[in-house]
Formats: structure tokens, C-alpha cells, sequence
């Protein structure tokens, strides 16, 4: 169970690297650093639970996957705080940042800018971490393509197959 709190005094004493998540990878921070993460990735776009915590997967090239029971709990403690905005999604929550929300990451600016370079540094610091720039970049390429108003059934065709020949290819290598 995580301890949350609105200060960041806590927040330096993050040297944990026990294992959590059901095993799922080393503690990447606190629940305070969490928060702030959190909360980044709602303001970049509105998520719904699970895409935040693909995201966070996907931030730290496989090596950290937060449980439900971290994530959740943490998005409801934000909004009780006024922070993130819920929205049912059929039957997912689409949470996305309020002023209040925004205008506390504008002032913690520099912890939360040194909370997402830390992922991405611990991220490279393993194999693959040049992978997950690339496969980061190609997804931000399909969605930014693949669903802006001016996408054409040929544009979407043309990713489609491009997609494929780079999965076949990935495939054959020995």
C-alpha cells in the first residue's frame, strides 16, 4: 500500500529497488513521483487507466509495469484532490487534467521534468532502450497519420501495409 502526500519533501528518498507489481519489475519511484508521472502523462492526452499504465511501460522499455492497485487508487486520490476529471467511457473512466491539475505540474515543473527524464534514462540504460524511442515514434507516426482529419482510406491502407512488411521482416530475422 502506498502513502500519498501533497508535499514533495519525500520525494528524494526513492533509492527503493524492491520488487512490486507481482513481480513485475523494480520500484521505479515513490508514490509521490508517481504522482507526478501520473499526472504528466493525463495532461499530455486524456488516458484511460490502462493506457497509463502501457505508457509507463512503454516509457520504461518493458522494464516497469505498475499494478492496478497502483495506478488506480493513485487516479482516484487525484481527483478527490481536484487535480484529473473523470469521464465514463463506456465501461472504462477517461481521466483528463483540470486547471487545478495543470497549474500544480506548472509549479512542481522541474520535479516533474526530472521524474520523466529518470524514466527515460533508466530506459536506455538497459538494451533496448533504443528500441523504445523507435517504437514510441512510430506509434506517435500511425496515430499523428493514421487518424488526423485529412487521413484517406489510402493513407490508412498505405500504413497498414507498411506495418505488416515491418512485422514480416522483424519476423525473419534469425
Amino acid at each position: 500500500m502506498f502513502h500519498f502526500f501533497r508535499g514533495h519533501h519525500r520525494l528524494h528518498h526513492e533509492h527503493h529497488h524492491h520488487q512490486r507489481g507481482g513481480g513485475r519489475g523494480p520500484k521505479m519511484f515513490d508514490a509521490g513521483a508517481m504522482r507526478y508521472v501520473v499526472l504528466q502523462l493525463i495532461a499530455d492526452k486524456p488516458r484511460h487507466g490502462y493506457e497509463i499504465i502501457k505508457e509507463l511501460e512503454t516509457l520504461t522499455g518493458g522494464s516497469y509495469s505498475p499494478s492496478p492497485g497502483a495506478i488506480y487508487p493513485l487516479l482516484s486520490m487525484m481527483a478527490d484532490m481536484g487535480h484529473v476529471d473523470i469521464v465514463k467511457d463506456g465501461n472504462k473512466k477517461l481521466y483528463s487534467v483540470l486547471p487545478e491539475g495543470q497549474q500544480f505540474l506548472d509549479d512542481n515543473r522541474n520535479m516533474v521534468d526530472a521524474y520523466m527524464a529518470r524514466l527515460v534514462e533508466n530506459a536506455r540504460g538497459e538494451d533496448g532502450g533504443d528500441l523504445r524511442t523507435l517504437m514510441h515514434a512510430l506509434k506517435d507516426a500511425v496515430i499523428t497519420r493514421g487518424r488526423g482529419p485529412r487521413t484517406t482510406r489510402e493513407h490508412v491502407d498505405a500504413i497498414r501495409a507498411i506495418l505488416k512488411r515491418a512485422i514480416n521482416d522483424i519476423n525473419q530475422l534469425s
